[in-house]
């Protein structure tokens, strides 16, 4: 499936590893207002409980850099503070600890506030994410290229990360989004194969949630399919938790996380005799609220067709399943039929299947 993951340098973010072969991270960003300490440590923590590694939150004046230091002394998870303009912010922010940042060097201003922004973080082992978006490239590299080609945002980041290090930083993540999903993945696959910087990917301004989720689903799945990518962020004009909800999902998809349990059902047709989505629907909130309650789920396929005929033959690799008829179904396991049951029966005793298999988090294997 994947042609091989690319051979990046590492470094160590707030206790999570980036790079150098690490599991690939599920970045968002909160939405709150920054300055507000405890809205946004609660958002963080329902990020976390989805299943989030790390987060971001925008530090636009000192009040928000301030209040940096008691969101990361609450945190369950590392906190890199975003900036824009201001080198002064970028400083503050890691002075109340922010475990890294997010800078533009493009847009911090002349050479001598880029190296104590630099400074500062090398003193503190805060690593730097070098952010190039297609909507804020440099003049000179929009004239040079006729616009926000993929071209240019890859120039615009081999030069700004080379000041980065000139300045004596080495602990370097780099992005380069477009809102073109062409655009964004060309120009990581041309960025990806001059350096070994840690990527983090995603598919800028996506969208809402269908067609973001659409976009980012197949720039993101795209890149990692290549081996390209050690942080990603789904970005959508949605709340953060479906953010991170659909970035967990792309990685279980190309297979770089495993769903437990993958959850299959067939696409509707006319054989369907059963009222088959809020099955689906009620197995997905039992399987979230078991994991929210901090169980897992030793099963590795759950499978909810709505067709008797060939429910168990197309999926017969599931662990579990069901398959609907008219007003009667089945249960199933690895393909074979264990159990008839009337239509009534047959959400309560998939259900009965799940919970019988949840365990604590931490108990054997």
């Amino acid at each position: 499936m994947f042609s091989g993951m690319r051979n990046t340098r590492a470094f160590n973010l707030g206790g999570v590893r980036i790079g150098g072969g690490a599991p690939v991270t599920v970045q968002s960003m909160t939405n709150t207002d920054t300055r507000d300490a405890a809205a946004t440590l609660a958002q963080i923590r329902e990020l976390a409980a989805a299943g989030c590694d790390i987060v971001r939150v925008a530090v636009p004046d000192e009040a928000a850099a301030s209040a940096v230091k008691a969101i990361v002394a609450g945190s369950p998870i590392p906190v890199i503070a975003d900036i824009h303009f201001d080198y002064r912010l970028a400083v503050a922010a890691m002075e109340s600890g922010a475990h890294g940042i997010r800078i533009n060097p493009g847009n911090i201003g002349e050479a001598w506030k880029l190296k104590e922004v630099v400074r500062v973080a090398v003193e503190r082992g805060v690593p730097v994410r070098v952010g190039v978006n297609g909507g804020s490239l440099e003049k000179e590299r929009l004239a040079r290229f006729g616009g926000a080609t993929p071209e240019a945002l890859v120039e615009s980041a081999l030069l700004s990360c080379a000041r980065v290090e000139e300045a004596g930083c080495s602990a370097i993540k780099v992005s380069l989004k477009s809102s073109s999903v062409p655009d964004t993945v060309r120009a990581y696959r041309l960025f990806a194969a001059r350096t070994d910087y840690p990527l983090h990917i995603g598919v800028t301004e996506a969208g809402t949630l269908l067609g973001g989720t659409v976009k980012s689903a197949a720039g993101i799945g795209a890149l990692l399919l290549d081996g390209i990518g050690e942080t990603l962020r789904v970005s959508l004009t949605a709340p953060p938790v479906d953010e991170v909800n659909i970035g967990i999902r792309i990685l279980e998809a190309v297979g770089l996380r495993e769903a437990h349990p993958e959850i299959i059902s067939c696409p509707t047709c006319g054989r369907t005799q059963i009222a088959l989505l809020p099955i689906v629907a009620a197995v997905e909130n039992e399987i979230a609220r078991l994991k929210k309650e901090g169980l897992e789920i030793r099963l590795r396929k759950v499978a909810i067709m709505g067709c008797v005929v060939n429910g168990p033959g197309e999926a017969r690799d599931a662990d579990i399943g069901i398959a609907g008829g008219n007003g009667s179904g089945v249960l199933f396991r690895q393909g074979k039929v264990v159990q008839s049951l009337s239509e009534a029966e047959l959400l309560p005793a998939i259900l009965a299947e799940i919970r019988a298999a949840a365990v604590p988090a931490s108990g054997p294997r």
